[in-house]
């Protein structure tokens, strides 16, 4: 592996990678506390089965939106803020840049302040190691993203199975005390939410990541690999994120997997759960912000902007901005999926699904077909009733095609004059 990780180029054949570390890198990416705060939410509005569905029904639909943007990066070596080059334009790719950087060093904040505030909670340090905390981890959370794949890896590989078992631990106490599945197939729901409403939860408290998990899937040595992995990490994965959070929340009133191991009294365990949880978190999201950092300023110096990204986001959570930062990061969730949907349109039916080497092409300043079809995109999803995220990306694909077509036959009534 290179010291950049390719930030600007295709990742080379030779330099492709197995199942193994593709699903253990994004498993360790989407094993994440705020989604299993969204199955706390979701844990009250429905019966176990109803849950269930809702559960199966949003992970699919995001693990399917990653996995087709998955194959396209593995199709072409590039990850999404260089394939929005290409929709985009050289310079209308900067608006990519900057919503999938700016939400990535959001969630790097709550992540830092999150794991400091919730340590000096349960082992009773005083509070004025919050702060010198939330600096220690800021910094040491952006290593292994500095080091690149190989180092997120590495850590994923002892990370993943360990907070798997962790889980499985905690969720077989949980059955125990509730009673078994049948009395809690009993619980009857206390608040009330519509499944539209529930699959747009599920969707959007992942949606950016899997917008951005190209930045691995463009490692893929196949593109089985590729699909599976990302199917692993947002349908699996993200799935078992979300139904700890609900069951939690059922039985013990607490969605993070951190606070039911303490009522469960697991301690030594939920510390752990604690580091592995937000620190295979932090690595991606700030690896993430680097990537589309890179691509912004156009500098290979990865490393570089990890650590004035973490310094950024440290900086955020030590000056409370992490408290803000969170209603309009999942607002956020609304805008980003058109982007997704843009990519995919853009590589099928413009490029036949086949991109020419990103330095070699000859690309315009703005592409407006993609600019206009996210534009459009975007609106459909902030009105839409029902399923922001899905209504974005179908109305990203379908305008991008239709203004294509369009350019297409009106150039061909040119020429043929």
């Amino acid at each position: 592996m290179t010291q950049s990780d390719y930030p600007l180029v295709e990742v080379p054949q030779n330099k492709r990678r197995g199942l193994l570390p593709m699903a253990a890198i994004l498993l360790g990416f989407t094993f994440f506390t705020a989604t299993m705060w969204a199955g706390g939410t979701l844990g009250t509005a429905f019966s176990f089965s109803e849950l269930l569905l809702v559960i199966f029904v949003g992970n699919l639909l995001l693990g399917t939106y990653a996995a087709f943007l998955a194959y396209i990066a593995y199709k072409s070596g590039l990850n999404s803020v260089l394939m929005g080059r290409f929709c985009f334009g050289e310079i209308g790719s900067k608006l990519s840049d900057l919503i999938l950087g700016f939400t990535q060093i959001g969630w790097y904040a709550w992540g830092t302040a999150t794991l400091a505030i919730v340590l000096v909670k349960i082992t009773n340090i005083p509070e004025t190691w919050q702060t010198p905390l939330m600096i220690l981890f800021g910094m040491a959370f952006c290593i292994t993203a500095m080091i690149g794949l190989k180092g997120m890896d590495l850590l994923s590989r002892v990370a993943v199975p360990a907070m798997l078992i962790f889980i499985l631990i905690s969720l077989y106490t949980g059955l125990v005390d509730v009673g078994g599945v049948s009395a809690l197939m009993g619980i009857e729901p206390t608040q009330s939410l519509s499944f539209t409403a529930a699959i747009t939860i599920v969707i959007g408290t992942f949606v950016s990541g899997a917008t951005q998990a190209t930045n691995w899937s463009r490692f893929a040595n196949s593109g089985k690999v590729a699909v599976w992995a990302t199917m692993a990490a947002f349908f699996i994965g993200n799935g078992l994120m979300v139904l700890t959070g609900a069951l939690g929340t059922l039985i013990y009133q607490q969605a993070d997997i951190v606070d039911v191991m303490l009522a469960q009294g697991f301690l030594v365990l939920a510390v752990l759960m604690l580091f592995l949880n937000i620190w295979t978190t932090q690595d991606n999201t700030i690896y993430n912000f680097a990537v589309a950092g890179c691509n912004l300023i156009r500098t290979d110096k990865r490393r570089t902007v990890t650590v004035i990204g973490a310094a950024i986001g440290t900086v955020m959570a030590v000056f409370g901005m992490y408290n803000f930062l969170i209603p309009f990061l999942i607002l956020l969730g609304t805008f980003i999926p058109p982007i997704g949907g843009v990519i995919m349109a853009d590589f099928w039916l413009r490029h036949k699904g086949k991109y020419p080497l990103l330095n070699n092409a000859k690309l315009p300043d703005f592409n407006w077909v993609g600019l206009g079809s996210y534009a459009i995109a975007s609106s459909a999803a902030y009105f839409s009733p029902v399923v922001p995220p899905i209504v974005g990306v179908f109305v990203a694909i379908l305008v991008y095609g239709v203004l294509t077509s369009l350019l297409q036959s009106e150039t061909k009534t040119v020429l043929n004059n």
